[in-house]
C-alpha cells in the first residue's frame, strides 16, 4: 500500500475524491507503515534564521528555566545574543548541518529497517527539531498529510537523538510532541483512551550505554589517537565533552549526568581503559550555576600545566553543530588550547556507517519489544513539579495498552 505524500488535512475535508488511503496493512509488512521520527534540539540552517531559533530555546523554560519572569527575559536575551550567534554560524559556514545529518541517518536507518524488521515496513523518516526548523508541528501535519492518523491509525516512533536522557532536552522534545499531538488529533486523547484512528506512538527515550554507540564513539577516537607518536599515545588524555545543565535542574534530580557518565564508562571499557580521561561540560549560558568543570577551563589548565596531548571528544551529541564546529573547535583548540597542534577533536558521529547501524539495531529491538517506552520513562524527577511533565508520561506510559493490538 503506497502513503499519500502531498494531501493535507484540510484538502481531505475539502474533497473527497483526494482522501489518503488509510496507514493499515500492507503487501510489505504486517504491521507497517511505522514513521520513524527523529527528534533533536535543531539547529538554524541559515543566518537569518538564528533569531527565531533563539527566541523559542529561551522561551523554553524545561532547557533554561528563567523563573516567572521567562517570557520577558527570554526574548530580551536572544535579541541581545543573536548578532554574536549569528557571526558564529557564519564562521561555520553560514548554519548548523544538524538538519542534514538527521535527516541522513533517518534516512539510512529506515533502510535497513526495512531488512531486519519486515513486519513493520516500509518505515517512513521524519525529523522533528525543538527550535528550528522542521519544528514538531510541522512534522505532525506531514505526517498527517501522509496518512497517519486523523481517523486512519498507524504507528510512529519517536526516537530522542539526545542518547542521555534529560528533562531539558528528550522531556521537552516529547512535552512538545504530546502538545501537538492533542491539538491536532483530540485533547481529551490518553494513553489507554484516544480517539478512534488517532496515531499510536511509542518512545525510544534514552539509549546511553547501547554497544553499537559505544563502538562508533570508540572507533573515532582510536582513529584519533593514532595520529599522535607511539611512544606518547598512551598518556594523551581523552576529554569527553557533553553540554551542560543549569544546577537548579541537575539538584531536581535529572538523570543526565548520571546518563552521560555511564556512556563515558562503557567507551572507556570498550578502550580497556588505554588513556586516563576526564568528563567536562559545555555551553554554559547565563550567570547562574551550572554543571562544571567547563571543558574550555579544563583545556586551558591542563595545557597551562603542560599537558598538551588531549582529545576532545564529543559524547552527548550524534552529529556535528555549532557546539563542536565553532565552541570546540575554534574557541576551545584555538584560543583555550592556545592552537597547540596536540590538542584534538575526535570526529562526530554524523554518517558513521556503524552509527547508523545502531540507530537501526535500536529501533528494530524497541518494535518488537512491544513496548511503548523505557522503564525509566514514567519515573519522575524527584524534585519534579511539572503537571505538563506528568501527564505527558503517563500519556506515553500508557500508549503500550494500544501496542498490544496492534
Amino acid at each position: 500500500m503506497s502513503i499519500c505524500q502531498n494531501v493535507r488535512p484540510s484538502d481531505q475535508r475539502s474533497s473527497m475524491a483526494t482522501v489518503a488511503p488509510p496507514v493499515t496493512q500492507n503487501s510489505t509488512g504486517s504491521k507497517g507503515p511505522t514513521a520513524m521520527v527523529f527528534m533533536n534540539m535543531g539547529g538554524p540552517s541559515t543566518t537569518d534564521e538564528v533569531g527565531d531559533f533563539l527566541s523559542r530555546l529561551f522561551a523554553d523554560g524545561d532547557l533554561i528555566p528563567l523563573g516567572r519572569l521567562q517570557s520577558y527575559i527570554g526574548p530580551l536575551i536572544s535579541r541581545r545574543r543573536t548578532p554574536k550567534i549569528q557571526k558564529q554560524y557564519a564562521a561555520i559556514g553560514g548554519g548548523s548541518p544538524i538538519r542534514k545529518w538527521s535527516e541522513l541517518q533517518s534516512s539510512e536507518m529506515c533502510k535497513i529497517l526495512d531488512q531486519t524488521s519486515p513486519e513493520t515496513a516500509p518505515h517512513k523518516p521524519y525529523v522533528a527539531f525543538r527550535y528550528a526548523n522542521p519544528l514538531t508541528e510541522e512534522m505532525y501535519e506531514r505526517l498527517l498529510a501522509d496518512g497517519f492518523g486523523g481517523g486512519k491509525g498507524g504507528r510512529a516512533v519517536a526516537f530522542t537523538q539526545y542518547p542521555q536522557y534529560s528533562c531539558s532536552t528528550t522531556g521537552s522534545s516529547l512535552n512538545e510532541l504530546w502538545k501537538w499531538r492533542n491539538r491536532l488529533e483530540g485533547k481529551r486523547a490518553t494513553g489507554e483512551t484516544q480517539p478512534d484512528g488517532a496515531i499510536t506512538w511509542s518512545v525510544i527515550d534514552r539509549w546511553p550505554a547501547h554497544p553499537g554507540l559505544i563502538e562508533a564513539i570508540a572507533k573515532n577516537i582510536e582513529d584519533q589517537l593514532v595520529t599522535y607518536p607511539t611512544a606518547k599515545r598512551k598518556d594523551v588524555v581523552l576529554l569527553f565533552s557533553a553540554h551542560s545543565l543549569p544546577m537548579s535542574v541537575v539538584n531536581r534530580g535529572d538523570p543526565y549526568p548520571a546518563e552521560v557518565a555511564a556512556t563515558v564508562y562503557a567507551v572507556m571499557q570498550r578502550l580497556g581503559f588505554s588513556n586516563p580521561y576526564r568528563l567536562c561540560w559545555q555551553s554554559q549560558v547565563g550567570p547562574s550555576a551550572w554543571l562544571g568543570a567547563q571543558t574550555s577551563d579544563t583545556v586551558r589548565e591542563y595545557v597551562k600545566r603542560g599537558q598538551t596531548d588531549l582529545v576532545i571528544i564529543p559524547v552527548a551529541f550524534t552529529s556535528d553543530h555549532i557546539e563542536t564546529l565553532y565552541e570546540i573547535d575554534q574557541e576551545v583548540m584555538h584560543e583555550d588550547a592556545k592552537g597547540n597542534p596536540g590538542v584534538k577533536r575526535a570526529e562526530s558521529l554524523n554518517g558513521s556507517p556503524i552509527f547508523i547501524q545502531a540507530l537501526a539495531d535500536l529501533a528494530r529491538d524497541h518494535l518488537q519489544s512491544g513496548e511503548s517506552c523505557s522503564r525509566q520513562m514514567g519515573l519522575r524527577c524527584q524534585g519534579c513539579t511539572s503537571e505538563r511533565c506528568l501527564e505527558q508520561k503517563k500519556f506515553f506510559v500508557g500508549q503500550s495498552n494500544l501496542l498490544s493490538v496492534l
